[in-house]
Order: C-alpha cells, then sequence, then structure tokens
C-alpha cells in the first residue's frame, strides 16, 4: 500500500477511469451499468485511499470493485443468465488478469483505446461518436462538452444519454478494427479488401482522430476555469494517439495528428508566466520548447507527406512546423503558412480553418484584407459570436492602427471567453491601447 495526498489520489483516478470503464465494457457489455459500478469503484477509492493508502495495484483493485458492483446489479435483473452468456462471448474470462507489477500493456491491448473505438460505432450519429467519447474516455464533463460543440449543456446531456442506449442496444463488440496489413479468419483476404469494413474502419478511425483532436485541444486551452491548459487531457489524448498510431504506423492522418499534437505541446512550458499569466506565440521564449518533442514531430509530418495521402491533420502539423522551426517570432515563414493554409481550406473549408487563413493573409498581405475575410465569418452560425473571431479581429484591427476599434473588439472577446487566462490577457490588451 501507498501513502498519498488526496489531490495525487483524485489525479490518479481520474486517469484509470477510462481503462477500468474499458475493462468492465469489454467483459459485461453493458455500457451505462459499467458506467455507474466505475463511478461506485471510483467514490470508493476517494473514501478509502487517502486513509488507508492506496493499493499496489490500483487498476485492478477498481476493476476488482466495479466488477463486483456490476455483478451485483445484473444478478439482481430477471435478465441476467442472458447478460453473462453475452458478456461471455464477448471475451474470455481471463482477458482481464492484471500484468504483473513493472509490466505495461501493449497499445494493441490498451483497454481505453478499444472504449475509444466502441464510442464511435456505426449505430450513433457523428454528434454522439464525438460527445460520448470525450465523456467516456476524454472525461470531460458534460458542461465542457457542450461548450465544445456550442450547444446547450442539457442538450449535450441528452445526446451522450441517447448514445449510451444506442450502444448498449447495438450489441456492439468491444475491440480496434484491424488495419489493411491484418487478416481475417480466412487467411487469404485481407481485412479492406471488403470494402464495407475498409469504409467502416475510415468512417470510425476519423471519428477517433477528431476526437482525440478535441481532447488535446481542452487540455492545451481549456475552455473554462483558472488554469490555461488541463495537463492531463493533452497527456492522455497523446498517450491514445500514439497507441492508435502503433496500431496504423502507415496511416498518414494518424502520424499527421500525432505530430500536430508534439508540434504543438512543445511550446507549453512558455505560454504562461510565472504567474500563470498567457504569453502569446509572438511574445514566448523559444529556448523553453521542448526541442525533442519539435524534432519528433517534424519527423512524423515530413515522413508522412512524402509517403501517404494528403490530409488535414498534416497539413495542419506542417503549419505548426514552419511556427516550431523559426528561430524567432520574425523568422516565421507567413508566406508558407498562408500557401499551407489555402490547401487546408480546400479540403477542409471550415471557420477554423478561414480564421487561421485570414490571420495568415494579414502576415502577407496586411490587415485590410484579413478583416474582409473576417467579414464573412460573421456569417457563419458556428463560430459567430465566439471570443476567438472578436479576438482575431481585434488583432487585426490593432495591426490597421484602428484603436478604437480594437480595443471594444478586445473586450468583447473578453467577455465571451470562460478561460480566466484567456479573459485577464483580452482585457488587458484593451487596458493597454486604452493608454
Amino acid at each position: 500500500m501507498t501513502t498519498e495526498s488526496a489531490p495525487a489520489s483524485e489525479d490518479l483516478l481520474r486517469r484509470l477511469a477510462p481503462q477500468v470503464l474499458g475493462a468492465l465494457v469489454r467483459r459485461y457489455g453493458h455500457f451505462d451499468a459499467a458506467e455507474d459500478a466505475v463511478q461506485e469503484a471510483l467514490l470508493a477509492a476517494a473514501r478509502q485511499w487517502p486513509g488507508e493508502g492506496r493499493p499496489d495495484n490500483p487498476r485492478g483493485w477498481l476493476i476488482r470493485v466495479a466488477s463486483r458492483r456490476l455483478t451485483d446489479q445484473l444478478r439482481s435483473e430477471d435478465a441476467r443468465r442472458r447478460r453473462e452468456e453475452t458478456a461471455a462471448a464477448l471475451t474470455p474470462r481471463d482477458a482481464f488478469v492484471e500484468p504483473p507489477p513493472g509490466e505495461s500493456r501493449t497499445p494493441a491491448e490498451d483497454d481505453t483505446l478499444a472504449l475509444l473505438f466502441l464510442c464511435c460505432h456505426a449505430e450513433l450519429s457523428a454528434e454522439a461518436r464525438i460527445a460520448l467519447t470525450l465523456r467516456a474516455v476524454g472525461g470531460l464533463t458534460t458542461a465542457e462538452i457542450a461548450r465544445a460543440f456550442l450547444v446547450p449543456e442539457a442538450t449535450m446531456g441528452q445526446r451522450i444519454s441517447r448514445a449510451k442506449r444506442r450502444i448498449k442496444a447495438s450489441g456492439a463488440p468491444f475491440g480496434i478494427p484491424h488495419d489493411g496489413r491484418d487478416q481475417d479468419q480466412d487467411p487469404g483476404r485481407g481485412a479492406d479488401q471488403d470494402p464495407h469494413r475498409a469504409a467502416d474502419r475510415a468512417r470510425r478511425l476519423a471519428d477517433v482522430l477528431q476526437v482525440l483532436y478535441l481532447i488535446f485541444n481542452e487540455g492545451y486551452t481549456a475552455t473554462s476555469g483558472r488554469d490555461l491548459r488541463r495537463a492531463d487531457l493533452a497527456a492522455e489524448a497523446i498517450r491514445l494517439t500514439r497507441a492508435v498510431h502503433v496500431r496504423l504506423p502507415a496511416d498518414g492522418e494518424v502520424a499527421g495528428l500525432l505530430a500536430l499534437m508534439l508540434l504543438t505541446d512543445a511550446r507549453r512550458d512558455a505560454r504562461t508566466a510565472p504567474d500563470g499569466s498567457l504569453v502569446p506565440l509572438a511574445e514566448q521564449d523559444r529556448t523553453r520548447w521542448d526541442r525533442a518533442a519539435i524534432t519528433e514531430g517534424v519527423a512524423l509530418v515530413s515522413d508522412a507527406l512524402t509517403h501517404a495521402p494528403l490530409g488535414p491533420y498534416q497539413l495542419r502539423a506542417a503549419i505548426a512546423a514552419v511556427h516550431d522551426e523559426a528561430a524567432s517570432d520574425e523568422d516565421t515563414d507567413w508566406a508558407e503558412i498562408l500557401a499551407l493554409y489555402e490547401v487546408l481550406m480546400r479540403l477542409v473549408p471550415g471557420p477554423v480553418e478561414r480564421l487561421g487563413h485570414a490571420v495568415a493573409v494579414a502576415m502577407v498581405h496586411g490587415p485590410r484584407p484579413a478583416l474582409a475575410l473576417l467579414a464573412a465569418l460573421d456569417e457563419d452560425d458556428r463560430l459567430a459570436g465566439h471570443h476567438r473571431l472578436e479576438a482575431v479581429r481585434a488583432h487585426l484591427l490593432e495591426m490597421a492602427g484602428d484603436r478604437a476599434a480594437a480595443r471594444a473588439a478586445y473586450a468583447k472577446a473578453a467577455g465571451l471567453t470562460l478561460s480566466v487566462p484567456e479573459r485577464r490577457y483580452l482585457q488587458f490588451r484593451a487596458a493597454r491601447i486604452a493608454d
């Protein structure tokens, strides 16, 4: 047993929760009931561990306690026998024997990764797949997910509940889809020779990557709260993306997403001042950037761009690489960034991509043509009224010398964000112009 502080226990429990949920879902196949059992096990751990000490194998302890809770619940129902037979058909009983101390699971055996793919099942809509995964695997609250999707919290809660019911009704298998190198039971037939199976794998993988990207973004820049970032979420997104990359090493978009995360996260230590305030990219001390992460990210995206079909994550990673490889902000090759954004917008003409493109246009051609691009974004309901649109508008107005309009836009952006560090930074910019 290990003695530790309550905050440390809470952090560990949060990291273990998706793994424990994955273990129960694989074994018993009841998403809703398994989640309830995991919550009970987490509460038991929160009560017992601070006083009695943390067990040597906390994941195994949680799985055993949650399994007992779930088993008791299933036994109390009339359909117990049928459910146990279904659970037994999903996986052998010994599938969750804990590895010996000091050993860890391989990525292909990672229950969290299998849970990730289960949440992206074809029975669910794209919105439901992403929301359920953020809740079950990413550990985000319903309110945080609602803010990420710009919908009311009640709407998101209903969406997640419906997704759980659909997963339960579908009888979806728990596992990771094969890639094209794996073989079906027929040794002469590759998994991706079946066009329907290949299309399903491609769609589920695309949703998984989008979810991982959202989890990383929430970790890198939290949508609300006093801290600029949530390091646990960013680290978990990188860990899971690495696991997917190990499973599918030839997929260019998986490599591109991993590269994008590494190249972005490499700047984390320079993003805040000692008092926790936000430091914008142009003002960061680049000697504090993680050069090893940058080297790995550049190598990943360079290889993907050479050998794989071009995709949005590769292009986003290439843009991040241009920033990270510049010795200073003045040395940034904005013309190359603009060219990359123009290719990206042909693939993904979304509002976030158009916003980034406008910034690149301003850096190459000046703020006035970029402000005209932002005016068009005001008509896009997905971004209109979002603080990032107003923050970029304020920056461009400041570049154009329109101090009064820039001050008003900074103030408006500050009022729209729920992130304390971002709000303070935007208020500071507004006040600086007023002086």
